[in-house]
């Protein structure tokens, strides 16, 4: 078994007497693409944001790679990507712009950058909109720039949250040949209400329910505790 890319140990966050999340324990190996599901307000995003150091956890410990999200952000930041849901865009830039932008952020200039911008352009299919403004673009395109922000310095953990909120079957299904492409070679973790997606895409399900995790298994293991919705209706009543 290869090291974890992913792990959180005993992970909980607190608002008061609130406990968003408490004693969330997973591992995610290089490789694996990894659905992360539970009703809104399960703990999902909360989990995400302490995993991509946007948040501090109370309790317990985040790590991406060999990093301590609490103490060593910054250097995990150079193999992480973060999409949010409704990720912010600069929407008076191009897409080429903006990768430009973003690039620039991460120390990278000349030949290295170019090259980088023209590997996610194709990644993405952003050749038809490089130079136009990203206020003019389609949901589905926008949401591509968003990813090739993400990919743009080679991340080896990819995070998403909703990544196909909002877009139409068509561009689903780009997104998910995406995510498939990526996890031969990186570990992704996803957040998704779409219970499609985690049979087309996924290798294993964790599931959350009122800040605890309730599931752990491949998706054929959650797919045999019955229809893919009715499991998710069934799990949405498990507490710790």
């Amino acid at each position: 078994m290869s090291e974890p890319m992913i792990k959180t140990e005993n992970l909980s966050k607190y608002y008061g007497s609130f406990a968003a999340i408490e004693k969330i324990s997973f591992e995610i190996s290089k490789g694996e693409i990894v659905a992360f599901l539970g009703p809104n307000g399960a703990g999902k995003s909360t989990t995400m944001k302490i995993l991509t150091g946007y948040l501090s956890p109370s309790e317990g410990t985040a790590q991406i790679g060999k990093f301590n999200m609490a103490t060593d952000r910054l250097a995990a930041a150079e193999i992480l990507g973060y999409l949010p849901e409704n990720g912010p865009l600069y929407l008076d830039l191009t897409p080429r712009e903006s990768l430009g932008f973003i690039g620039a952020v991460r120390g990278m200039k000349g030949a290295q950058l170019k090259t980088a911008i023209e590997r996610v352009t194709e990644q993405c299919g952003l050749h038809e909109v490089l130079d136009k403004a990203i206020n003019k673009l389609s949901k589905g395109y926008r949401q591509r720039v968003g990813m090739s922000q993400v990919l743009l310095h080679e991340p080896e953990v990819i995070i998403m949250d909703e990544p196909t909120t909002g877009l139409d079957p068509n561009q689903i299904r780009t997104v998910r040949d995406t995510i498939r492409e990526l996890g031969k070679s990186k570990t992704v973790l996803y957040s998704t209400h779409i219970l499609q997606e985690v049979e087309a895409v996924a290798d294993r399900v964790i599931f959350v329910n009122e800040g605890c995790l309730v599931f752990d298994g491949t998706v054929k293991e959650f797919k045999e505790k019955g229809k893919l919705d009715e499991t998710f209706q069934k799990l949405s009543l498990v507490t710790n």
